[in-house]
């Protein structure tokens, strides 16, 4: 789907959408009597109405106020309203309103509505609706390009299986998307990453068949306006079986392609940076195996020393994602980075504990910047819950026979993993757990079905405020 990035002041399309800020306007619109008779009664019942109208698609929405996110929510899901509407049917559409903002969340939502996986399908259909056009001049295009298309990148990475793409797979994507951007990769394989001694990725590597691979994406402007980086750290098992620890629920496997959300995320987000020219040096560094019951698998019982020395006692093989972030997060010391984000599928429990409509954030970072998280994702409704982060939660990590082990008691379960990861990060940190919004089962509005590259627009307006 194309926004098209061209600004036209007279009307390219029969097929209209306006955004309205009170039922007053509804008069100076170009609607025939009828229309507007229409649009009316519809807007006392509620904010919005689309019309089809001889074939021609007329849309109206009443918007209230943009600092809200609530409001600003209901525009992007009118956007999907819109695009299910018009899809199939229209070839362009007109988008306008006095707000360069409303235009922009509609924009959003549309794009993000006509994202589809469907590279395995025989039949594919294709929607006829190809460009759309405006006449506000203020809306910023070329960001709102660059942030749907990191977003829908991640999906696409998500939605992938491990068929397709293995860890040697996700780090050609890598490279290949992010060639000509100013983004320098550099990838491990697996001798280098054992020359490293990087004990929680080999060690979960052990089942596999595909090799493991260390991705290293860094983004350095010559006017950085943070002298030291910001590392991001994604979690990239391309599946996950839970190992010898087989998962036990029925059909826990089916979804576990997922299990690289964060490494997608993170990804996508360094991309997007870079599309954008924020001047902030970034470095992404990205764990990639999948996580299978092969012969050599690792077991409980055993001893893993990782890459900073640490040992680890083995309780749980499915408790993989700790072990491939440790290391990434211990080698993220060599960077000395001024702050520390890792994005993860993580845990069940952090589901168990919020749902499916928020990530779990939690860290040792100076409040301002969980604040400013925070308020990222309530602006782009891509949104985070702070966790306590007290050290008792720590003691429940504690092994008997090794530094620590790689699983906790009954209860907290997303904030002891946390705890256990904050021990290998030696700067300032904040761990997110996707686990709950980073894939649907049935689709959900504009964030489609599968994979919603859950972070992506969290992460980058948080980079778009650090850049202010």
């Amino acid at each position: 789907m194309l926004i098209y990035p061209e600004f036209q002041k007279e009307i390219q399309s029969k097929n209209l959408v306006h955004l309205v800020r009170s039922t007053k306007e509804i008069t100076s619109l170009d609607l025939s009597k009828k229309e507007e008779k229409y649009v009316m009664s519809k807007l006392e019942d509620g904010n919005s109405c689309i019309v089809n109208s001889f074939g021609n698609v007329v849309a109206v929405f009443k918007f209230g106020k943009l600092t809200d996110s609530k409001d600003r929510e209901a525009i992007r899901k009118f956007g999907d309203q819109v695009y299910n509407a018009v899809s199939a049917e229209c070839k362009d559409l007109q988008v306008e309103g006095s707000s360069a903002e409303a235009v922009e969340l509609l924009l959003e939502g549309i794009s993000l509505s006509s994202y589809k996986f469907d590279k395995y399908l025989s039949d594919k259909k294709t929607a006829k609706l190809k460009a759309i056009y405006t006449s506000n001049a203020k809306v910023k295009i070329d960001q709102l390009i660059h942030v749907i298309d990191a977003t829908c990148w991640a999906r696409t990475l998500v939605n992938e299986p491990v068929s397709y793409l293995t860890a040697a797979k996700l780090s050609e994507e890598i490279i290949n998307k992010c060639k000509d951007t100013g983004i320098k990769v550099e990838v491990f394989e697996k001798a280098k990453i054992e020359s490293l001694k990087m004990g929680g990725l080999l060690a979960v590597n052990k089942g596999s068949i595909d090799p493991p691979t260390f991705n290293i994406l860094e983004y350095k402007p010559a006017k950085a306006k943070n002298k030291k980086p910001i590392v991001l750290v994604g979690k990239g098992i391309v599946y996950d079986t839970g190992g010898l620890s087989l998962k036990p629920t029925a059909n826990s496997m089916d979804l576990m392609k997922s299990d690289m959300a964060g490494a997608a995320a993170m990804a996508a987000t360094i991309y997007a940076v870079a599309k954008l020219n924020l001047p902030l040096h970034i470095v992404t560094l990205i764990p990639a195996t999948d996580n299978r019951p092969g012969g050599a698998a690792y077991a409980p019982g055993d001893v893993i020393t990782m890459f900073n020395g640490t040992t680890v006692e083995v309780l749980n093989t499915d408790a993989e994602g700790r072990m491939v972030l440790a290391d990434a997060l211990s080698y993220s010391d060599k960077y000395k980075p001024e702050l520390v984000i890792d994005a993860a599928t993580l845990t069940g429990a952090a589901i168990r504990a919020i749902g499916e409509y928020a990530t779990c954030m939690m860290g040792n970072a100076p409040q301002e910047e969980m604040d400013l998280l925070a308020d990222a994702g309530f602006f782009t409704h891509d949104r985070v819950v702070q966790m306590p982060f007290w050290d008792e939660y720590k003691v429940e990590m504690k092994s008997k026979i090794a530094d620590l082990k790689n699983l906790g008691g009954p209860n907290a379960g997303q904030i002891t993993a946390g705890k256990f990861l904050e021990h290998f990060v030696s700067n300032p940190y904040v761990h997110l757990d996707i686990a709950g919004p980073s894939f649907t089962t049935a689709k959900d509005s504009y964030r489609g079905l599968g994979g919603t590259g859950s972070g992506v627009r969290l992460l980058v307006e948080y980079f778009k405020r650090k850049a202010k």
